[in-house]
C-alpha cells in the first residue's frame, strides 16, 4: 500500500498557525496522510521558532519540522534542536552548529520517512557548505531500511532547487523548495521516480508581501527608508503538496499542490477545486 506525505510551505506567524490549528487535522484524516512535514522557520512572529510553537505544531498534526536561514533567530529553540529528534536545521551549516542534520519519523504503519533540509547559497545571507556535497554525505548516513527520503532546499534561486532535483532523481523520494513564499506550478515526477516542485509556497496571509503588510513594504521600497514590517492578516491559506510514495522502494507516483483557505465563520470546513490543487474559495474574516 502506498504512503501519502503532506509537505507544508513556510508557516508565517499566528495566521499561519491558525489555519493549521483549524484545518490540518481534518485534512490529514480525510486524505489519510501518513506523515506531515512543515517548514516552521517563520512561525514565531514571522522569524524563527520557539519551543512552545514547536509543541503546538505537533499538536496540530505536524510530524517533522524543518528550518532554514532563520533557524537560530530565537535562542530558546537551540535547546529543542539539541534534544528533540523530529526537527532539523539546514544540514549544510557548520557541523558544530546546534541541531540535527536529518530526522526520521516512523509512520503508524511502521515505515520510516527521513527528512533533510539544505540551504541554497545564491543570494542567501547565511554562510553554508555546498549543499550538493553535503547531501552526498548524508545519503550514506541515513539508515538503508528507510526508503522514503525527503529533501528540502531552502533557497532563493530556482536554478539551485531545480538542479538539486535532477541531481537526486531516483535517489530520494521527493525534492521540494521553500523560502520564496510563492507557490510554483512545476510539480512533476522526474524520470527516475523522484517527485519535485520548486517551491511549496507559504502557509500564512496571502494578502501581503511574503506575509508582511503590503503598505509598510511598499512604503519602505518607495521611500528607501527603514520600516518595521508587521505580519499581515488577510487571505490566510495553507499551501503545500501531497505526494504519493511506495514505502518499499521510495519511488513517487503522484504529486499534487494543496491550498486551503481559512474561513473563521466555518471552522474546520474543507472544500476543493480539482482544477487547481485543493482550493477553498471562502472569504477570510480574520
Amino acid at each position: 500500500m502506498e504512503m501519502k506525505l503532506l509537505c507544508i510551505g513556510d508557516i508565517v506567524g499566528k495566521p499561519g498557525r491558525q489555519v493549521l490549528a483549524e484545518h490540518l487535522a481534518g485534512f490529514i484524516k480525510q486524505h489519510e496522510i501518513d506523515c506531515t512535514i512543515a517548514n516552521a522557520e517563520n512561525a514565531a512572529g514571522g522569524s524563527g521558532l520557539t519551543n512552545s510553537i514547536y509543541q503546538k505544531l505537533h499538536k496540530y498534526g505536524v510530524n517533522l519540522i524543518t528550518l532554514g536561514d532563520h533557524a537560530f533567530r530565537k535562542k530558546e529553540i537551540i535547546e529543542t534542536l539539541e534534544t528533540e529528534n523530529d526537527i532539523v536545521r539546514p544540514a549544510n551549516l557548520s557541523s558544530k552548529a546546534a541541531g540535527k542534520e536529518w530526522a526520521v519519523y516512523t509512520t503508524g504503519r511502521g515505515h520510516g520517512v527521513a527528512v533533510v533540509s539544505l540551504l541554497g547559497r545564491m543570494y542567501m545571507p547565511l554562510p553554508s557548505e555546498n549543499p550538493f556535497n553535503v547531501i552526498e554525505r548524508l545519503l550514506n548516513k541515513i539508515p538503508s531500511e528507510v526508503k522514503v527520503v525527503v529533501v528540502e532546499v531552502h533557497a532563493e534561486a530556482t536554478s539551485e532547487k531545480i538542479a538539486m532535483g535532477w541531481a537526486l532523481d531516483g535517489r530520494v523520494s521527493l525534492v521540494y523548495g521553500t523560502h520564496t513564499h510563492v507557490t510554483t506550478a512545476d510539480e512533476t515526477i522526474l524520470p527516475k521516480g523522484t517527485a519535485y516542485i520548486t517551491d511549496l509556497g507559504m502557509t500564512g496571509p496571502h494578502e501581503s508581501v511574503l506575509g508582511r503588510t503590503t503598505e509598510r513594504v511598499v512604503k519602505s521600497l518607495t521611500t528607501q527608508m527603514p520600516n518595521v514590517y508587521s505580519i499581515a492578516t488577510g487571505d490566510v491559506r495553507m499551501n503545500g503538496i501531497v505526494v504519493t510514495v511506495d514505502p518499499h522502494n521510495g519511488r513517487a507516483s503522484g504529486i499534487e499542490r494543496v491550498s486551503i483557505k481559512l474561513d473563521s465563520s466555518t471552522p474546520g470546513l474543507l472544500a476543493y477545486d480539482s482544477d487547481d490543487g485543493h482550493n477553498v474559495n471562502y472569504k477570510n474574516n480574520i
